[in-house]
């Protein structure tokens, strides 16, 4: 499917007008009051849309700009936007039509936008890969080079269609991987938080009231006591220092390659998340070259584009390589035994799927099984980490009411 016929000096694309949302108001063709918003250029837009659809326009009052505002643009308006024009299109909609039919469906104000910019920018003579190309932020080379393979096959719909439940199943992944980071940190930060709010405004409380005991403190008690002041006085420092760790790491991790490759590497050696990190490294590279070599791609760009999408400088130095090994020859599976990086497992499935000419769906094999992998690790996780934490904050908790309480014992045995 065409999606619109190139200029022939070529596409360049045009400055855009900015953007508002309209609030309009009127009667239908019924005489019913009918009310709305509608996103254009100008007000002669806005009329001449509600005059198409037999609207007496009553006021119409513009609102906001859409450009730096109404929100980010997440993953899951990219996805949710592929499946809108993959139906569109195999219904047999123009692409023109079905940019303005999902951009009035979308809640988004700033997806809504760039679906409006998209159009422009077809309507001024680029293909829709050329005009996806102009906004690398939200659609990646995979999004892009399947559109431009659908567009040259004559198979757009189809291949936005395995682009939206590629984004979905790799959604999936991150999902559940975020899910074995996140909790455990949660539940840990609850934990010091807690112990550090006790330590700093409680136990000063009972410090005062020991001071007119005129004994000697159990040792647990003067151990809390002495960690209070200790916390009392350097909990700013402890604080700032955290913060600018972090801070540093990520900044480091931005500006520094070699960096962000050592802290990659140190991440896949920690015990557990490590592990979980590199089944979701290889399937998420798995899923992303099956998706693109087998939407027509050769396999040294699909690689190119593998690389970017395994979420890890480790694995994305390593897939460089092989890519660089098939490049001049060499099968696919022997380039990803050299790197000595990728399961044994997973290397022979390949071997199996070039011989038998079905990479692609080797591939995806593969990828299911580290998804399905990734998710009995991130579930055993969970089930281990709920009893390891209560037992943590319990000790943590209660270690430190059962110090402050213990003088309190003693003076009710000696009365």
């Amino acid at each position: 499917m065409v999606t619109s016929a190139r200029s022939s000096q070529g596409y360049k694309p045009r400055e855009q007008n900015k953007l508002y949302r309209w609030q309009w108001s009127g009667k239908n063709s019924r005489g019913k009051p009918v009310r709305g918003e509608i996103v254009a250029t100008h007000r002669g837009e806005v009329e001449r849309e509600l005059s198409g659809q037999n609207i007496i326009v009553k006021s119409i009052r513009r609102k906001s700009s859409l450009f730096g505002r109404g929100g980010r643009i997440k993953s899951r308006d990219i996805m949710l936007f592929a499946r809108q024009m993959s139906t569109m299109i195999r219904a047999g909609v123009p692409v023109l039509q079905a940019f303005n039919v999902v951009a009035e469906s979308l809640r988004n104000p700033a997806m809504r936008s760039l679906v409006l910019k998209l159009s422009n920018d077809v309507s001024a003579g680029a293909s829709f890969s050329e005009a996806l190309r102009q906004h690398p932020q939200h659609f990646d080379r995979l999004f892009t080079n399947m559109v431009e393979a659908g567009e040259q096959s004559g198979s757009l719909d189809r291949m936005l269609d395995r682009v939206a439940s590629y984004r979905e199943k790799i959604e999936t992944l991150k999902g559940r991987v975020r899910k074995a980071m996140y909790y455990p940190a949660a539940v840990i930060t609850v934990g010091v938080a807690v112990t550090a709010l006790l330590l700093i405004k409680v136990v000063p409380q009972f410090e005062s009231l020991f001071k007119g005991f005129g004994a000697e403190l159990p040792a647990m008690t003067r151990m809390t006591i002495a960690l209070s002041e200790f916390a009392q006085q350097y909990w700013l420092w402890g604080l700032g220092g955290l913060i600018a760790g972090v801070f540093a790491i990520r900044q480091g991790i931005k500006r520094s390659e070699s960096f962000a490759y050592r802290m990659h590497q140190l991440v896949l050696r920690l015990p557990v998340i490590g592990d979980i990190l590199d089944k979701s490294s290889v399937a998420r590279y798995s899923r992303t070259l099956a998706t693109t070599f087998g939407a027509g791609v050769p396999l040294v760009d699909a690689l190119d584009t593998a690389a970017g999408a395994a979420g890890n400088k480790v694995y994305e130095r390593a897939v460089q390589q092989v890519r660089e090994d098939v490049s001049s020859g060499q099968q696919l599976h022997f380039a990803m035994r050299n790197v000595n990086l990728f399961p044994v497992l997973a290397v022979q499935m390949v071997g199996i799927g070039e011989e038998a000419g079905s990479l692609d769906a080797m591939l995806n094999k593969v990828a299911d099984f580290y998804e399905e992998e990734v998710d009995n690790k991130v579930d055993a996780l969970t089930s281990l980490l709920e009893p390891f934490i209560i037992v943590v904050l319990g000790v943590l908790v209660g270690g430190l009411v059962v110090s402050m309480y213990l003088p309190i014992f003693e003076l009710g045995t000696a009365i």
